[in-house]
């Protein structure tokens, strides 16, 4: 019990852990009341003629859903070493969702989806994502946001291994792309989330001393 405890607070010290509880608590909190606020406002499709171009690619639900692992490993990792890495790096993903609070109510957006055709697995799954997660609360997309803040997170710092520094820039960029080919989000919400993602980290350090 006590070799599992250690291994708790070592892994996942106390000052991360109520901040990575409120990045939490706070991320559902703009997810679901934005959309409670907003549902009977217009709501506007900031697609580009590139995105009629962009496939729909029914396996890469996978990626989409599989960042949820990507995202705790990652948020856990980039909290875990100081508590000046961990204050800057939450403050920044609160900074980042409370401008995607205030977007989704001013300026709500919304996408058509196409129709999923075929009996397959994948195709299955993306029935269930559809089901799920209604077409809005798009720009900036919050897949991103994270995904670019679990990379940016460590970033340039050696105390991470180069070969998961490099995994992570991969797997973020492959994210970023599964929001487009599952039609979840089109070419500037992703573009938008990726840049929120480094003004509000580059705030953070400014902030935090």
């Amino acid at each position: 019990m006590e070799r599992i405890k250690k291994y708790y607070n070592k892994y996942l010290p106390k000052y991360s852990r109520w901040r990575l509880a409120a990045v939490v608590v706070f991320n559902f909190f703009v997810y679901y009341v934005t959309r409670l606020i907003a549902s009977d406002f217009k709501h506007y499709n900031v697609s580009l003629p590139i995105d009629e171009e962009i496939p729909l690619i029914p396996w890469t639900v996978a990626i989409y859903f599989g960042c949820y692992l990507y995202w705790v490993v990652n948020y856990i990792i980039c909290t875990r070493f100081d508590e000046k890495q961990a204050k800057r790096f939450t403050l920044a993903d609160i900074l980042g969702k409370a401008v995607c609070l205030v977007a989704y109510i001013a300026v709500p957006t919304a996408m058509t989806r196409p129709e999923i055709v075929g009996d397959g697995f994948w195709e299955a799954v993306m029935r269930l994502l559809y089901s799920i997660d209604a077409p809005d609360n798009l720009c900036p997309s919050i897949h991103c946001f994270v995904s670019w803040m679990a990379y940016i997170g460590l970033r340039g710092d050696k105390r991470y291994p180069t070969v998961y520094r490099a995994f992570s820039l991969v797997f973020a960029l492959a994210v970023c792309v599964s929001t487009l080919t599952t039609k979840q989000h089109v070419v500037i919400d992703v573009f938008v989330g990726v840049a929120l993602a480094e003004i509000c980290f580059a705030a953070s350090k400014k902030i935090v001393k």
